[in-house]
């Protein structure tokens, strides 16, 4: 399904495309980031820390991270400064492109077991399908901070992983 060169091009997109998000939501001021604008989670800064969340959620479960004690249906106002969210931020895509360089195929392979809260249930799932979907959470939700940015009329240049990841990886 994917491997560890997906895993390390979705690590670095992510990054990349974080930096950017965040380079666009410093241009506004506090109260615009934190102005509801009827995405799931609220606001701009709501879902970046959204984002945040569902990071150490799936990595405490591939690598060990703490999870966070903030319940999900709080997880958009777990980090309200948004300094300390952007530190926190590139604190983790760094220890996601850790990880990332760790992960081989063997490790794929296996599957996981963990008590999924969203489900209310334990669940066991090959670990291919989960990575698969944690970067298609960031992607997701990334896609609505962009929406949002864009709506307040900031820039993020290109999105698109075709267009980006020529210039981080090579």
């Amino acid at each position: 399904m994917i491997t560890p060169a997906y895993i390390r091009t979705m690590a670095a997109y992510n990054a990349e495309m974080n930096r950017r998000l965040y380079g666009a939501a410093a241009r506004l001021s506090d109260a615009e980031r934190q102005q509801p604008r009827g995405a799931f989670w609220g606001s701009i800064h709501g879902t970046l820390t959204h984002i945040l969340w569902g990071d150490q959620q799936w990595m405490s479960r591939f690598d060990g991270w703490p999870k966070p004690t903030t319940p999900i249906k709080q997880s958009a106002g777990m980090i309200e400064d948004f300094g300390a969210l952007g530190a926190e931020r590139e604190t983790a895509d760094a220890a996601i492109s850790r990880w990332a360089s760790k992960v081989d195929d063997a490790w794929l392979a296996r599957d996981l077991t963990w008590f999924s809260g969203a489900a209310n249930r334990e669940v066991t799932a090959p670990l291919q399908l989960l990575v698969t979907h944690f970067f298609n959470h960031q992607t997701h939700h990334r896609g609505q901070v962009h929406a949002m940015l864009t709506a307040a009329g900031q820039e993020t240049g290109d999105t698109d992983l075709f267009l980006v990841v020529p210039d981080i990886v090579q």
